[in-house]
């Protein structure tokens, strides 16, 4: 991965964790790893669980960044978080599976803020 993309996930995965915590959410961690994937930000509402994908692109040039949110990449976060709850033996909590979705000009300029609430 290029250090411009990885600049632009880090930029993004900061304006979100900033945006939710306006939002009235606690963020819990971000970019969380196991053996079977990474989470970017897991963050509690209320008495519910968040798992949040973040996706950040600059230009529409690829399709909007909430559409790379495949079924592929679906599965490996739903999988990664059930290892999560049972490490931290939250079987009985609820969760949801949210997509934020960032559009940055080429100045690294907040476009646009999209939070895709139970987005699958």
């Amino acid at each position: 991965m290029s250090n411009a993309k990885q600049l632009l996930g880090i930029l993004g995965e900061q304006t979100a964790k900033s945006s939710l915590e306006l939002e009235g959410y606690r963020v819990l961690t971000c970019n969380w790893r196991c053996r079977l994937g990474e989470i970017d930000i897991i963050a509690a509402q209320d008495d519910r669980l968040v798992f949040i994908e973040v996706r950040s692109r600059k230009g529409r040039n690829f399709g909007t960044a909430e559409e790379s949110v495949d079924l592929r990449k679906q599965q490996k976060i739903r999988l990664a978080a059930q290892y999560y709850m049972q490490q931290h033996k939250l079987d009985q909590t609820l969760i949801r599976f949210d997509v934020i979705a960032l559009l940055f000009d080429y100045n690294n300029q907040l476009i646009s803020y999209k939070h895709v609430e139970a987005a699958f």
